[in-house]
């Protein structure tokens, strides 16, 4: 690649990356609106559901997401009865995140989610294998990152 080609906005890693996560927020949010929960939310609860109460700082890490961004997102789950913040009665500076009865219950709901993705895609140029092909190769790329 020639020099000035280098910093074309069409050879970087990162635009393809950030394009892809855009439209696919973008798709799953009317799926998430019959929910009443917004793409961030719903990765929360992705998370508790598979191991529920977790602390922040766990949550954090499973996440990606600094405390600043966790933190009013958690409120706003909250503020929805999806989950619970409680403080360690262990450790006072961890904050422990449970789900709620409502919470819980909304995962009967959620199912329908990643099944209604696969086929929205399924109807384009990808099909399922390609899809997770992929998704191994983010995985594999996550993890070089991580290092």
């Amino acid at each position: 690649m020639a020099k000035d080609e280098v910093l074309l906005l069409e050879n970087q890693l990162c635009f393809p990356l950030y394009v892809a996560s855009r439209l696919t927020t973008r798709v799953y949010t009317p799926l998430l609106e019959e929910l009443g929960l917004t793409y961030p939310q719903y990765l929360v609860l992705l998370v508790l559901w598979e191991n529920d109460n977790l602390s922040v700082g766990e949550l954090s890490k499973k996440l990606y997401l600094d405390y600043n961004t966790l933190t009013p997102l958690l409120k706003r789950l909250e503020d929805k009865n999806l989950v619970i913040r409680k403080r360690s009665p262990s450790d006072e500076r961890s904050v422990k995140i449970q789900l709620t009865e409502l919470g819980s219950d909304l995962r009967q709901k959620a199912f329908c989610i990643p099944e209604n993705l696969i086929v929205s895609l399924n109807n384009s140029v990808l099909n399922l294998e390609e899809i997770q092909q992929f998704k191994l190769t983010l995985n594999k790329l996550i993890n070089a990152l991580e290092k």
